[in-house]
């Protein structure tokens, strides 16, 4: 019961941050880019729910957008490291021992070496700072991440008995590793996909927070936290909004991701029966 309402609650708390997303598309209580100077830093109202920020700009249209800046930037750059990482997992595992096998590794800690803020500095400082610049930096970090889990999963199911009767079948490695392997590591890839979905949520805000992310006139929860620094004393709904927002946007995530381990790990299906 606590696994599921785990999954209950995370999940819910994912669909109001999504739902916030998808609505700003379309509406949003006022323009996020309208400035209103004689009504600056007002405290939450019922004409502006979450107050006004220090150029009059509503704040809750501005959380609505750059919760969709955060999800963009997280989801895209999960999928990036899924893409690239899952197949360069299974492709090390089939050749567990060879020279592909140890490039792979060797290439994921060499990317592990440095973190995602490291590697956005770097990018930006060619490219500029952007969101796009943003999600290649975290996109970059994901592919590691999941290259080991799916290594990891892989190998324990090559010496299973019916990976040597496919084998025995004729069937060649890459075959099998998408035909059997990907399917029985799905349920690691999952989970693991909404912990990085957190996570990536998380490396946006940094980035942003220290100007490697978003870029005005974008919202961005980070960048509205930066923008807060020096006026917390005398207007913390700046700091306090987005905070809240970021830990309810990730708080839900891990919250989904334990109760989809339990759900989808045949061990405590096992256990449970």
């Amino acid at each position: 019961m606590i696994r599921a309402r785990n999954l209950y609650i995370g999940g819910t708390l994912c669909l109001i941050v999504i739902a916030a997303a998808l609505i700003s598309f379309v509406w949003t209580p006022y323009d996020f880019t309208a400035m209103d100077i004689p009504n600056k830093l007002k405290t939450p109202t019922m004409a502006h729910w979450f107050g006004t920020d220090h150029f009059g700009r509503d704040i809750f249209s501005m959380i609505m957008v750059g919760a969709r800046t955060s999800l963009a930037v997280a989801f895209v750059a999960v999928g990036i490291g899924m893409g690239l990482g899952v197949p360069l997992g299974l492709w090390a595992a089939a050749n567990k021992g060879g020279w592909t096998d140890e490039v792979i590794m060797r290439g994921n800690d060499l990317i592990f070496a440095f973190p995602s803020l490291v590697i956005a500095i770097l990018i930006t400082a060619v490219m500029g700072a952007s969101a796009v610049n943003a999600i290649i930096a975290i996109g970059i970090f994901n592919i590691p991440v999941f290259a080991r889990l799916t290594r990891s999963g892989a190998l324990s199911l090559w010496e299973r008995e019916f990976i040597l009767a496919a084998r025995v079948a004729g069937k060649s490695k890459p075959r099998i590793s998408v035909e059997h392997i990907l399917p029985n590591v799905a349920n690691l890839l999952i989970v693991q996909g909404t912990i990085q979905f957190s996570l990536g949520i998380l490396a946006e805000a940094g980035l942003s927070y220290v100007g490697l992310g978003a870029q005005p006139p974008t919202p961005s929860w980070g960048r509205m936290l930066a923008d807060a620094q020096t006026m917390v004393s005398f207007a913390p709904h700046l700091a306090l909004v987005p905070g809240l927002a970021i830990v309810i946007a990730v708080l839900g995530l891990n919250l989904m991701g334990d109760g989809l381990r339990d759900l989808l790990d045949p061990k405590i299906r096992v256990a449970r029966s």
